[in-house]
């Protein structure tokens, strides 16, 4: 059955938030911000909500219409960003005044993030836990990288595992080549996906 996909809005605001936080308490990166287990249970989900707010105010976020899966996406332009630290400091305010890595792991990617070209920035996608490995992130991501196609618009990420990154090379993305290297972290992969040759097969294109 094909996945059924709405775009949310503000009345969804906090069953994405609970979303994120579900998906991502075993992330790699969310447990280096939020090392003990008992503080991240208490904030993790006011850190990952703001990445909603911003979906919301500037992007659009893709939502399972059973609410399995969310994908928050920007259109980014080309040139330098306006207001690019605002964002850090607002995920460490919101979230945990007193923890400086809320607000570097934005600092630090977004002093990687391509600013050459205009593109589509997949700022984070998450699944249910009890619903991972069933192919779900990718169809909710098929009908923008497919509109990327059409359109001659690239791509971008940050892939927080290496578990992620092997997905997002299978859909056509490609590691810059210059990983984000957290203090006494692990690593998170900037990857790039360039427009791919659309080849029309009914509604699917080559790499369904």
């Amino acid at each position: 059955m094909a996945l059924e996909i709405r775009q949310a809005d503000r009345s969804d605001r906090d069953a994405v938030a609970r979303l994120l936080d579900e998906a991502f308490r075993t992330d790699p990166v969310s447990g280096w911000v939020f090392p003990d287990p008992a503080h991240m249970a208490a904030v993790h989900g006011k850190f990952l909500g703001v990445f909603v707010d911003v979906a919301l105010a500037e992007g659009r976020i893709d939502y399972a219409v059973d609410g399995s899966a969310a994908a928050l996406w920007l259109r980014i332009p080309a040139g330098e960003p306006e207001g690019e630290d605002e964002v850090p400091a607002k995920m460490r305010a919101v979230a945990d005044p007193d923890n400086e890595r809320c607000e570097l792991v934005g600092r630090l990617t977004g002093a990687v993030h391509p600013t050459a070209e205009e593109h589509e920035y997949l700022l984070m996608i998450a699944v249910a836990p009890g619903r991972q490995g069933q192919g779900l992130g990718s169809a909710l991501m098929r009908p923008v990288l497919e509109r990327c196609d059409r359109e001659g618009v690239p791509a971008y990420l940050e892939a927080s595992s290496e578990r992620s990154r092997a997905l997002y090379e299978r859909l056509g993305w490609e590691f810059t080549g210059e990983a984000v290297r957290l203090p006494d972290g692990p690593l998170m992969w900037p990857m790039w996906r360039k427009p791919q040759a659309w080849v029309r097969k009914g509604l699917r294109n080559h790499y369904s």
